[in-house]
């Protein structure tokens, strides 16, 4: 057995977050062994028995996808960079992939009749690396606190916060509206923080969030503008400038705002992704697919889950590309970015 191999009730031990679930766990894998020391389970009596103990695979990505999705929920974000708040959000799926791993295996085993079940735990493996890219795809597409809190950016500056106690509650009033994303009056309190402090960098983010959901672009723009005067460093401003520009199709300010956000911060994944989506808008896919690449290698780096998004556009690129007889030039691509196609 390779060392990065371990027999299923060794693995469940040996793991303190999953200490709850040992017993049920264990109690059923013994049931299994001796029913099928009995007897040998016919198709018929495996998918009753699967059924009676709800394995579906479906319903069980969703299970432990959810668990994960509410240990996102509780992740305080504060004062962290995307950086930490993706390695907050990796050890959230992580502790689930294993309970998802093995409840997959015990069911793999069932069916085969072979239960000699086996977990992968290293973090590099290929079958662990499929269990949680898969738990990493449903909360992409269905966990509205992750992306919330892969959104944040409550990195502070000497002006991100007020040191006026009317202008805080005013600023915390209009983020009780954000987070149930009515905008509308959100954007009333925020409104009322920055006139009682005009210097407060986070309050003029949010009203930028708030005239960009409701569709006011120019007031969106002109907030974030305000907000960049007083900290030339905010990574919201500097990364939803361009995003209010591709919103206006003006691609070529939105493109040339993305390379001001890796001025400012070289080597983030939301510039590379950006200006990748540009290049792509103009119809250049081989340096939209360049780009997208070093987005991707980035966010796999830092357990990032826009991985996923980066992932997808990918993959689309490869069939445009192949249309327009490219698809040399995209595996060249993909070759000089260290990114397998296997």
């Amino acid at each position: 057995m390779a060392n990065n191999s371990v027999i299923f009730t060794a693995v469940i031990n040996n793991i303190p977050q999953m200490k709850r679930y040992t017993i049920t766990v264990l109690l059923f894998f013994i049931g299994c062994q001796s029913f099928a020391q009995k007897d040998t389970l016919t198709a018929e009596q495996t998918k009753d028995l699967l059924n009676q103990i709800g394995f579906d695979s479906t319903r069980m990505l969703g299970k432990y996808a959810t668990e994960a999705c509410t240990c996102i929920d509780s992740i305080t974000v504060r004062k962290k960079d995307h950086k930490q708040i993706s390695t907050d959000i990796a050890a959230c799926i992580d502790r689930q992939t294993i309970l998802y791993q093995s409840m997959m295996e015990i069911s793999r085993s069932m069916k085969s009749g072979n239960l000699n079940i086996e977990l992968n735990i290293d973090t590099d493996s290929p079958k662990y690396k499929e269990h949680y890219f898969r738990i990493e795809e449903w909360l992409t597409d269905s966990c509205a606190s992750l992306k919330r809190i892969v959104d944040t950016n409550n990195k502070e500056s000497e002006f991100s916060f007020s040191k006026d106690k009317k202008a805080i509650e005013q600023y915390n009033k209009g983020i009780d509206y954000l987070n149930t994303e009515n905008y509308k009056d959100a954007l009333g309190w925020f409104e009322k923080a920055v006139k009682t402090d005009p210097q407060f960098a986070f309050a003029w983010d949010n009203i930028g969030i708030c005239n960009r959901r409701l569709g006011n672009l120019d007031a969106a723009l002109e907030a974030y503008k305000k907000s960049l005067a007083l900290d030339p460093n905010g990574k919201t401003p500097l990364q939803n400038i361009p995003v209010v520009y591709q919103f206006k199709k003006d691609y070529d300010k939105a493109l040339e705002a993305y390379q001001n956000l890796l001025v400012v911060f070289p080597g983030d994944a939301e510039g590379y992704f950006g200006i990748g989506r540009m290049y792509i808008l103009k119809s250049d896919y081989a340096k939209g697919l360049d780009n997208m690449c070093k987005a991707y290698n980035i966010y796999t780096e830092i357990n990032s889950p826009y991985r996923v998004d980066a992932q997808t556009i990918i993959s689309g690129l490869y069939k445009a590309m192949k249309e327009k007889g490219q698809e040399e030039l995209f595996n060249k691509i993909l070759k000089d970015n260290h990114i397998s196609t296997k």
